[in-house]
């Protein structure tokens, strides 16, 4: 049997959605290390894409940050934030991004800026950044988060980057050129959309846990097929790149 952490888990089952030959964007930390792990994997011809404009990088260790010189490495050229942004996400040039979130409702949208009242939030969180950007510009979304379900809100506290807004037809109304979010990933299971309503549906229960699991850690209505598989397991090859990747234990952690 192979053995794995979490993060390793979560890392491997991201990284099986990245296809070859598309543009992504990748982010930093797990993000970028699930990017990272198809590019040396089953997607050699994927094209990561830094934020701060990093074009097609290669680095051998992950990077701290978007701006960290190691994304510089390898790559076919390095321009500016605003080409970057503009030209190509805004241009609906990037086929898949990733991003995490505090907060997700049952249309997928999110939020990363604060937790309770506006008047007096519990918890300020970072806010957008390049989050709204590539929510509304990427051809479709990977959102990587940990199951809580304080996560899985029924309403968000705020509204930081679109989902499916309100369901079918709401992303067309706002010119928005993305696709939106495809595939919800958590250390518990996966969770996809339904194509008729737009709402999460479960796809997969990851190993050690349950259906009632999933649904005792949301608060709205999950929709449930039938047939509800078990997530495949990392493999030793995964798990070996992820740590040739990360030796320093960055992100997997020092005794990932």
């Amino acid at each position: 049997m192979v053995e794995y952490s979490k993060i390793e888990f979560l890392v491997a089952c991201a990284s099986s959605h990245v296809r070859d030959g598309e543009a992504v964007f990748g982010g930093t930390g797990m993000p970028l290390l699930a990017a990272l792990l198809a590019k040396e994997s089953h997607a050699p011809n994927a094209n990561l894409i830094s934020e701060a404009g990093f074009i097609d990088a290669r680095p051998r260790e992950v990077p701290l940050s978007v701006a960290d010189t190691r994304y510089y490495y390898g790559c076919s050229a390095a321009i500016g934030l605003i080409e970057t942004l503009g030209f190509i996400l805004q241009g609906g040039r990037i086929d898949v991004g990733f991003l995490g979130a505090a907060q997700i409702d049952e249309y997928g949208n999110l939020n990363t800026t604060y937790i309770g009242p506006f008047e007096k939030p519990l918890v300020k969180l970072p806010g957008s950044g390049g989050g709204n950007d590539i929510a509304s510009s990427a051809k479709r979304l990977i959102i990587m988060m940990t199951h809580d379900k304080r996560k899985f809100v029924k309403k968000l506290d705020y509204f930081t980057s679109p989902g499916h807004l309100e369901g079918p037809g709401s992303r067309e109304k706002w010119s928005l050129v993305g696709g939106g979010p495809e595939v919800v990933i958590t250390d518990m299971c996966q969770m996809g959309f339904d194509p008729e309503s737009l709402k999460i549906r479960l796809m997969s229960v990851h190993p050690g846990f349950t259906v009632q699991d999933v649904l005792d850690n949301v608060m709205f209505d999950l929709i449930v097929p039938e047939d509800v598989p078990i997530t495949s397991e990392p493999t030793q090859e995964q798990i070996d790149i992820m740590h040739k990747l990360d030796p320093k234990g960055i992100y997997l952690g020092k005794g990932g």
